[in-house]
């Protein structure tokens, strides 16, 4: 599919803010990279400025995420219980991490060059970030094996959500994965935590007559 001229300014800037910095990009080399005369003003037919340019990129991603979450909550209703929570763990973890990879140039303009810009922070942040741990925090809560769990899972949605973002971040910024990790021993111990949590939220009694039982 051919993309617009708009579009190809705006995936052209997000790649030069992410590999250089937002301001050792210059509005020239937008232009370069987005196929026109670089200094003829063609930016300025579809943007107002740079940073117009760099709103709408982070505003049209914040939109994509929450709609890419909505359908994936959809998916994962479709699919039910009808495999086992270990297989429906893997590929929550899985689908996290191809997300955060997904979005790793805007990720890296976020953590250097956002902090100067608090309303695009604001966007990022309810728009991208806050949506993936509600959407963690929404599937454990709708799952059986977690249904008489006592736990605080948005700070557990918080907790798992972090590691999926922090290990793609970790591998893009260093080179590679945290702790020399591969992404399947990763997906493998997230998978095993987030079992722990079945038994570690029960209520004393239940946790009791299971050992009991046992």
């Amino acid at each position: 599919m051919t993309r617009s001229t708009r579009e190809r300014i705006i995936d052209e800037s997000l790649r030069l803010f992410a590999e250089r910095g937002y301001s050792a990009t210059s509005v020239a080399e937008i232009e370069a990279a987005s196929g026109l005369s670089p200094g003829a003003g063609g930016l300025y037919r579809h943007f107002r400025s740079k940073y117009e340019v760099l709103a709408a990129a982070i505003n049209e991603h914040a939109a994509r995420t929450r709609s890419q979450v909505t359908e994936a909550l959809v998916e994962v209703e479709a699919v039910g219980t009808s495999i086992p929570i270990e297989e429906r763990l893997d590929r929550l973890c899985r689908a996290g991490l191809a997300k955060v990879r997904d979005e790793s140039r805007l990720t890296r303009v976020f953590f250097r060059d956002l902090s100067q810009f608090p309303e695009l922070v604001a966007v990022v942040r309810e728009g991208l970030l806050q949506p993936m741990f509600d959407a963690i925090t929404t599937w454990f809560r709708t799952q059986p094996e977690y249904a008489d769990a006592d736990l605080d899972w948005p700070a557990i949605g918080a907790v798992l959500g972090g590691a999926v973002v922090h290990y793609r971040l970790f591998q893009e910024t260093v080179g590679e994965p945290p702790g020399r990790a591969d992404r399947d021993r990763f997906v493998a111990s997230w998978v095993r935590l987030s079992l722990g949590l079945i038994s570690a939220g029960r209520p004393a009694s239940a946790a009791g007559v299971a050992e009991v039982a046992g």
